[in-house]
């Protein structure tokens, strides 16, 4: 009797099947082993294979995809962005305990492929927690305060950049503009004088280039694909619409090198006009050190973080309570007698009238807890083992802290969703400050030009309302209260009209 034959093609197609059953079933149970972390592990919304909880959170609006998943899944929950692990702090008590009394476990930072492709985790925002960090941040808050970060110096150099600003604004006479420019060309020459030495006319196009294309920069940065870099590095060299991020990335850092060079150029080591010139003293110094961090590669990444820190949130602050004073006119008139009761009008506000100025200050913080401009801070990384609220977090998990469930708690704020500058005030009308406001992060990653940030913020608005009064446009619609979320939240674009006081 014959047997059966069975053809060689079709073994081949039921191996590859088998073998293709078996790969699967073998990639699963990697995966069903790497997900099962114990009762202890935060919990948090099943993850798929390969993209995990990427698609269950819209990233159009990030903070509040975190709020509501915090509803289901407490203040302590977990998150897979595609083979990453996350967890998130809500509420104050969990981001306290994360970033303040648990400071060092959670001082890390998490790989951002793109940033590495340009070498910027070499500096101070995205660098790791450890000695290179440790050294750069010490340096840099040093530096701050030698050129007067928290001082006399400083606040009379504000204030002659808010006297140049009021020109600026003057100089509309009346009619509508959009102020996103002079704002933030005012605001980054307070941190341009220290780091470069220098400040920039407001009229000039190649740093208002700079600035737009930065603002776009961080539009792209949020970008879906971005996240994709994580598991497909390889992306970031291939043509494409994405390569514009790379693109904008590389001409602003050609910029910094060019007033680098212009630096290196006409150095004297006899005369230390600015954090440059101080920064090359250290590179001369640790010359012979090959493990110093004191590069001039160094230098460039640590000059594009405290450029982005000192222009970005402090426009985005005063952008956000110009747009206030235009919504609520009658707080604008409060502010207004304030400031006529406490300033001579002859004279800009200083720093030392803030005491007298309480209405004023609550304003300013109202402005801060409402525009929530970092809602997410920076994400921060387990540099060890720790525990968070009872739940253990492995070492190398992304901690993502939502600030927007603190300083949006309706627990914690009479009317959280409303701008309420009472919520600064006691029942006399003196200013009190809640510890739950935490605009600037907290802990060892808290931002480096906190004090220079609140001495700016006040000055600067103080010194708009005194010369001016504000109003919307005749012919311009309802300004939009809701943010615009990129790295931030900012303002939706707005154009205002100004009357002199």
């Amino acid at each position: 009797m014959e047997l059966l034959s069975i053809p060689s093609s079709l073994l081949t197609v039921g191996n590859a099947t088998c073998m293709g059953l078996a790969v699967a079933v073998l990639f699963l149970l990697i995966f069903w082993v790497k997900n099962k972390k114990g009762h202890t592990y935060p919990p948090g919304p099943s993850p798929l294979p390969v993209v995990g909880n990427t698609f269950q959170l819209d990233f159009n609006n990030l903070p509040e995809s975190l709020s509501q998943l915090s509803r289901q899944y407490g203040n302590v929950f977990s998150l897979q962005i595609f083979f990453e692990d996350s967890v998130v702090l809500n509420g104050y008590e969990a981001i306290k305990e994360g970033l303040v009394t648990k400071s060092e476990d959670t001082a890390d930072r998490p790989s951002i492929p793109m940033f590495e492709h340009l070498g910027m985790n070499t500096g101070i925002a995205f660098t790791g927690y450890g000695q290179r960090w440790k050294e750069q941040r010490r340096f840099a808050l040093q530096t701050l305060r030698n050129f007067g970060m928290g001082k006399k110096s400083m606040e009379e150099h504000i204030r002659e950049e808010a006297a140049y600003m009021c020109s600026a604004f003057q100089a509309n006479e009346g009619r509508p503009f959009d102020p996103f420019m002079v704002i933030t060309n005012a605001v980054s020459n307070v941190i341009c004088s220290i780091i470069f030495g220098d400040r920039f006319e407001y009229s000039d196009s190649s740093f208002q280039k700079m600035i737009y294309l930065l603002k776009e920069l961080a539009e792209l940065e949020t970008k879906p694909i971005t996240q994709f870099y994580k598991i497909f590095p390889w992306l970031m060299k291939v043509p494409g619409p994405h390569q514009k991020l790379f693109s904008i990335q590389s001409t602003y850092l050609d910029f910094l090198r060019a007033i680098i060079q212009k630096h290196r150029d006409t150095w004297d080591p006899a005369v230390r006009r600015d954090f440059i010139d101080t920064f090359f003293e250290e590179i001369e110094k640790n010359k012979d050190n090959p493990s110093s961090s004191f590069t001039e590669e160094t230098l460039l990444i640590v000059m594009a973080d405290l450029f982005v820190a000192g222009t970005d949130t402090t426009s985005n602050t005063l952008r956000w309570s110009l747009l206030m004073m235009l919504l609520h006119p009658h707080i604008q008139k409060k502010v207004h007698e304030e400031i006529d009761r406490v300033i001579v009008s002859d004279r800009l506000p200083s720093v030392e009238d803030q005491p007298n100025m309480p209405y004023t200050t609550a304003v300013i913080h109202e402005v801060q807890r409402f525009g929530n401009i970092l809602p997410m801070a920076l994400l921060h990384m387990t540099y060890r083992n720790t525990n968070i609220q009872g739940y253990d977090i492995p070492k190398g998990t992304t901690i993502i802290p939502n600030l927007t469930s603190v300083l949006k708690d309706k627990n914690i704020w009479k009317k959280p969703h409303q701008f309420y500058p009472e919520h600064f005030l006691d029942s006399e009308g003196k200013f009190v400050k809640n510890e739950a406001f935490i605009p600037f992060s907290a802990g060892r990653r808290i931002c480096v030009g906190e004090q220079l940030a609140r001495m700016d913020l006040f000055i600067f608005f103080t010194s708009l309302l005194q010369h001016f009064e504000f109003h919307i446009p005749d012919d311009q619609p309802y300004p939009r209260h809701d943010p615009v979320f990129t790295f931030n939240y900012s303002p939706h674009p707005f154009q205002v009209c100004c009357k002199e006081r």
